[in-house]
């Protein structure tokens, strides 16, 4: 068994990219929380109010021999904008701001990489706007934002923005469906 890793990924609300996350082999966990701003344990309410420097992220623990960081990043680039800077859909504000928050240098290498080839064959029609930083101040969202789709498949939000987005997954990727 080879040694699990983390990566922090910030891709618009925590609740539709958790919501994906957990449906991929080869991640072992996945915890909603807040990274990369300036207070110490950041609260929802405080984030929601855009002046913490926080994003709302999902922190990831994985299996690289089951899967890669790569395809951990495809996954992330398929299923959120990565073009538009501080807002997913109607969700706008630096707490929704794309970005990739590594735990090691390999995954930074492999971001950076992923980066230049999508600004250069112009996958998306606009530059990729997503930050690469070393994850700092990480702070685990509160209890009733765990798990949040899983608990609420019915909800309004989930039914409209995460839903979509894990049918995506589950058809681009089907390969990376958790059995």
């Amino acid at each position: 068994m080879s040694d699990l890793q983390t990566i922090v990924l910030g891709g618009g609300c925590f609740w539709c990219t958790e919501a994906v996350y957990v449906k991929v082999r080869g991640v072992t966990d996945v915890e909603s929380g807040y990274s990369n701003g300036h207070v110490e344990r950041p609260t929802y309410e405080q984030v929601c109010t855009g002046t913490t420097g926080h994003n709302e992220v999902v922190k990831l623990t994985y299996d690289p021999a089951q899967i890669s960081v790569r395809q951990i990043l495809e996954i992330f680039f398929l299923i959120h904008d990565p073009t538009t800077l501080n807002r997913q859909g109607n969700d706008t504000g630096t707490q929704y701001r794309s970005g990739i928050y590594y735990t090691t240098p390999q995954q930074k290498e492999v971001a950076d990489e992923m980066f230049r080839q999508m600004n250069q064959d112009k996958v998306f029609g606009q530059p990729v706007v997503t930050e690469v930083l070393p994850v700092s101040n990480y702070w685990p969202a509160e209890e009733y934002h765990q798990d949040f789709f899983e608990k609420n498949p019915h909800q309004g939000y989930c039914m409209a923005v995460a839903a979509p987005k894990v049918a995506k997954f589950r058809k681009t990727f089907a390969e990376l469906v958790k059995g």
